[in-house]
């Protein structure tokens, strides 16, 4: 019969992290005795980052000792005590390939129900010194698992595992957690897994739209796993500038012998490195504006008060120059599919989905299409004949304007609605309930819309955004410290490939000494994304990184030689950690 080895708990602290400082509860130690488990804890236990860890579905973490046994000879270690892993209980049995969720033990006087795996927490890595420990959990099948408390009562080292009851899927917590972190999913399975009453509701969640996503493939941007047309920079020839309004230009490129350019998905984006306007080169990234079915690229950039990069595209680049420009990328890209398609932005949020637009139009699609866009005014309001034109030519096709600054008589020459697009009138345009949506904005009017399309019954797996600028980076359990904008590493120029996180604008030569890309980025303070549940990584790489590469806790080696161009679809950081 499976034992309780070891009853482990540990308040919160503040531990010093790569020079930052995390608050985290990973920090587990035996309790000598009984140990009064409660619905949502253990006494004396606590967690740093309760979004992510403890609570009435995650209460309890168990880990095994056979685990312990494997790590320990695949680390060589033999420091491994009971707590090391951050789990509550330590148990001698109990298999995550054997254990079921909806599974119910009963451990002395108290009694518990599995209702997940572990999620495969960074700090689970800290706490061992072994930062790519969460991958190695999941890729080990061994993440261990937690449990809610259906009877509370007192437990202590001893006590002997009873199992009082099956869950009703008959699917591990290995496999539970496979279906959500590794790649070739079993649409039969997820189907399966949500009807596990057990299962914590995040879990169901995620499911869902993994489930959704399978069975409306129309709904998921088609792969980009082929990688990019070309690898790294090269020189494109500007084929013209067209001052579009006061702030915002168009920037037409060609290749220098007039040969077409590759063709992109309609919401990618561009990366250029631009020596001209600063020192070191500058690396911005904007989306493509237009078709690019004519071998030509266009991208439209706003002149901002103090953008030094947007200053020099849009106020001194003329005909004739040349750019070093990085191949399309990014997954916020038009779905194929015959259901309506929903198109939001605001101000020059617009360039990527009106790229949409013009796919759509180019394939004579008699797809339903609603463009829905707003701006201060018509002066604010770059192409918006071009995006009229393209809405007059579809049959099925509904525009929108809402200008928040305009004359009465500005208004009336475009049928504009007076006033900002909130929340309440996009839900009033009765959108259709199986459209799949793409928004472009800052980030309160995205979070407003997504909300709103939510509300009107959009699916959010049919939801895609993509946001302005970058965010703060995303690491649960830091604490509060000041913060440097990104900048080069500090010391000599490295002798190393040359790496640019495209997000940043950082191009760096790779410096002698550091182990890892997440070291430079770190070195530069490159904002990454840390994240405690997984799906699909939201990377594009260059071929020297051998094409997609899902990142993971594993710091990325750099290769032997060549260039390294870093950059993610999603804008929180430059380097996305999925764990």
């Amino acid at each position: 019969m499976p034992t309780l080895l070891s009853v482990n708990v540990g308040m919160p602290k503040n531990v010093s992290w790569q020079g930052r400082t995390v608050y985290t509860g990973v920090w587990k130690y035996p309790v000598h005795g009984p140990a009064m488990v409660r619905r949502l804890n253990i006494d004396g236990d606590g967690q740093g980052d309760t979004a992510g860890h403890g609570g009435e579905q995650r209460a309890v973490l168990v880990y095994q000792l056979d685990s312990y046994r494997h790590w320990q000879q695949h680390f060589g270690r033999d420091d491994l005590d009971y707590g090391r892993f951050g789990e509550n209980l330590t148990v001698d049995g109990l298999p995550d390939d054997e254990v079921c969720i909806g599974d119910r033990y009963r451990i002395g006087e108290a009694e518990f129900e599995v209702t997940q795996p572990r999620v495969t927490c960074y700090r689970v890595g800290l706490r061992l010194g072994r930062p790519e420990l969460p991958a190695l959990l999941v890729s080990h099948h061994r993440p261990g698992f937690y449990m809610r408390v259906l009877h509370e009562g007192h437990i202590q080292a001893g006590d002997r595992i009873e199992k009082t009851a099956t869950g009703p899927g008959k699917l591990t917590v290995a496999d539970i957690d496979a279906l959500l972190y590794l790649p070739g999913r079993d649409p039969a399975k997820l189907r399966l897994a949500m009807q596990i009453p057990a299962l914590s509701p995040g879990w169901q969640g995620s499911f869902r739209e993994l489930l959704d996503a399978a069975e409306r493939p129309e709904t998921a941007a088609a792969p980009t796993s082929a990688g990019p047309a070309w690898d790294g920079f090269r020189e494109l020839r500007v084929a013209e500038v067209v001052r579009e309004t006061t702030t915002v230009s168009s920037i037409h490129l060609a290749t220098p012998d007039g040969t077409p350019l590759p063709p992109a998905r309609a919401g990618q984006y561009l990366t250029l490195r631009l020596p001209d306007a600063g020192q070191p080169a500058l690396v911005r990234s904007y989306s493509l504006s237009s078709s690019t079915e004519t071998g030509h690229y266009r991208f439209s950039v706003k002149h901002e008060p103090h953008g030094t990069a947007s200053g020099y595209l849009t106020t001194k680049l003329r005909p004739g120059a040349v750019l070093e420009v990085a191949a399309p990328r990014g997954e916020f890209v038009l779905a194929e599919g015959t259901g309506p398609v929903v198109l939001v932005s605001a101000g020059i949020g617009l360039t990527p989905v009106l790229s949409m637009l013009h796919e759509l139009a180019d394939r004579d699609s008699g797809r339903e299409v609603w463009w829905i866009h707003g701006a201060r005014s018509p002066r604010e309001h770059p192409l918006a004949a071009e995006a009229h034109a393209l809405i007059a030519a579809m049959p099925h096709a509904h525009e929108h304007v809402f200008y928040s600054a305009a004359t009465p008589g500005e208004r009336r020459r475009v049928h504009a609605v007076d006033g900002r697009l909130t929340r309440d009138r996009l839900t009033a345009l009765s959108l259709p309930s199986d459209a799949t949506a793409y928004i472009c904005g800052p980030t309160s009017f995205t979070a407003d819309m997504q909300e709103a399309l939510t509300a009107g019954g959009i699916a959010p797996a049919r939801i895609h955004t993509e946001l302005f600028g970058t965010l703060a980076s995303i690491n649960p359990g830091l604490t509060a410290q000041a913060t440097r904008p990104p900048h080069q590493p500090p010391g000599p120029p490295g002798t190393g490939p040359l790496v640019t996180f495209v997000r940043s604008g950082i191009s760096a030569p790779f410096p002698d000494g550091k182990r890892s890309i997440l070291e430079l980025a770190d070195a530069c303070d490159v904002p990454t994304r840390w994240s405690c549940r997984t799906g699909v990584c939201h990377t594009c790489t260059t071929s020297v990184l051998s094409g997609g590469v899902t990142y993971s806790p594993v710091p990325l080696e750099l290769p032997p030689d060549g260039e390294v161009l870093i950059c993610c679809a999603q804008p929180e950081g430059d380097i996305v950690l999925d764990m």
